[in-house]
């Protein structure tokens, strides 16, 4: 079983674990429970959060508005909601 993947109402709910200011932005494995994600995007005036937002979208091949920030606004730990996410996201996401 997953920890940072739930199926919610025919949206997939993500557990995401941030960590802004990287070098480039990558999924970095797993980290307590969570998927890591380093951004290249700093932690300021919610350009991580907007960073997070688009890479996620691009890797499930969604549109932009169908990834929601859900929480963990100012917090490293964050919960998305990705509508209309396929099948086979979280091999999209872990890179597989």
């Amino acid at each position: 079983m997953l920890d940072w993947w739930r199926v919610d109402g025919g949206s997939l709910a993500l557990v995401v674990h941030v960590q802004p200011g990287a070098k480039q932005t990558e999924v970095a494995g797993l980290h307590g429970g969570a998927l890591k994600i380093r951004l290249a995007a700093p932690a300021i005036d919610g350009r991580a959060n907007t960073a997070l937002v688009d890479y996620v979208a691009r890797r499930l091949g969604v549109p932009r508005a169908a990834v929601e920030l859900r929480s963990g606004q100012k917090s490293r730990r964050k919960r998305l909601l990705v509508t209309g996410a396929p099948a086979d996201a979280a091999r999209l996401l872990l890179g597989g």
